[in-house]
């Protein structure tokens, strides 16, 4: 076995090493997004937020694995986002945005932290209000999180990805609302957010992608987003788009001197992991990124909406295909949720009963763990109970 065949084996959660960085990783995003949710306030500016949550993944992640010998990557995997209303996601403005929050906005906070490469990723739907969530609010947040409840209970080893398309769609109509169009769930990997395994949101003729079985061992954002309208999101403004991506494959002898000064900046501090403009100089970055997208050497992430009196919800949350079972890493509680809507189809509800955990055969004796060893049945989602109609928290 050559060295690079050995590293590729050892990097994924059939190493405990791979497993504890992935678990610290969401332990950090969890809290920084409790941070973020506590920051969201009516007047609040949005890119005050957004900066807080990034640099508290940086300040958290930065006194870890200090007194290594080899150094070890670790920081913001996806910028912090507030996408406010009918904006569905992306929102990461730049420090010159005067854009503040107000009473009763429908918020989609959206982030990742990484440790080593080890991602966990977390999306998450508030709105700012005292008191339970009602009428359509209520129904786009209940069927977002039924439906990432349903996802988690089919992303297991031996089954489809085109179960969990066709599942998350049922969920949706069953609160009369509709999965967004264009949203991927992804294999992650060691540096890689976007892996080559998907899950589609929403199936149709111009998106196809390979059928793929789920493998133990593997890891998944799960990522959800539902509408109250139809589902197909526009871009409004190029210049909304704050976040992009080093497109590693690609090259080009850039023009400008701007882009070439940006893209030498990008490409030392942000050479694989999503980044926000904002840590860019900013007036030249406006005039550098242009070049760099044109020539593909960045992948933007668009900034899109519905229509203006649409609800959008969104729940992402990170899962690890342990042997025992499905583990959810990243997650928020939501409000108090009354939806219009009540979950009666009987295919959902037996979705829902489903637990996470695989059950062992045999009755061999525990291996006892080290101390300090938090057990992994602290873990375990206990079947859903249909009957809350979509409201349950995500604990």
């Amino acid at each position: 076995m050559s060295d690079d065949e050995r590293e590729e084996k050892e990097l994924d959660l059939s190493s405990p090493e791979v497993v504890t960085k992935y678990k610290s990783a969401a332990e950090i995003i969890n809290k920084a997004l409790q941070l973020v949710v506590s920051e969201c306030k009516p007047k609040a500016k949005i890119v005050d937020i957004c900066e807080r949550g990034d640099s508290y993944i940086r300040e958290q992640t930065g006194s870890m694995y200090k007194n290594v010998k080899k150094k070890i990557e670790r920081g913001v995997a996806f910028p912090t986002c507030i996408s406010v209303n009918n904006t569905v996601s992306h929102f990461s403005p730049l420090a010159s945005d005067e854009t503040l929050l107000e009473e009763g906005d429908v918020l989609k906070i959206d982030m990742g932290c990484h440790i080593d490469g080890f991602i966990a990723v977390v999306a998450h739907t508030h709105v700012l209000q005292e008191g339970p969530v009602t009428g359509r609010a209520a129904d786009v947040i209940a069927a977002a999180n039924t439906a990432a409840e349903v996802a988690l209970r089919l992303v297991r080893p031996g089954r489809n990805n085109k179960d969990v398309t066709d599942a998350i769609q049922k969920v949706a109509t069953a609160f009369d609302c509709k999965i967004v169009e264009g949203v991927l769930s992804h294999q992650m990997k060691q540096f890689v957010i976007d892996g080559n395994k998907v899950v589609l949101s929403v199936s149709g003729p111009e998106t196809r992608v390979d059928d793929v079985e789920f493998e133990e061992n593997e890891v998944y954002a799960v990522d959800i987003v539902t509408s109250s309208g139809e589902g197909k999101p526009k871009l409004l403004d190029e210049k909304q788009t704050t976040i992009y991506k080093r497109a590693v494959d690609r090259n080009y002898h850039l023009k400008m001197k701007a882009s070439r000064f940006i893209f030498s900046e990008i490409s030392q501090k942000f050479p694989i992991m999503p980044f926000t403009a904002r840590a860019l100089e900013e007036k030249r970055a406006r005039l550098g990124l242009v070049e760099c997208v044109n020539h593909d050497l960045l992948q933007p992430y668009p900034v899109l909406h519905e229509k203006p009196d649409d609800f959008v919800a969104h729940i992402k949350f990170t899962v690890l295909l342990m042997p025992n079972g499905s583990d959810r890493i990243t997650s928020h509680p939501l409000q108090e949720l009354q939806p219009t809507k009540t979950i009666d189809d009987p295919e959902i509800k037996a979705w829902l009963a489903l637990g996470t955990k695989t059950k062992k055969k045999g009755g061999g004796k525990k291996k006892k763990g080290k101390k300090g060893d938090k057990t992994e049945e602290s873990t375990e989602a206990e079947p859903m109970d249909s009957t809350t109609n979509g409201a349950a928290s995500q604990e």
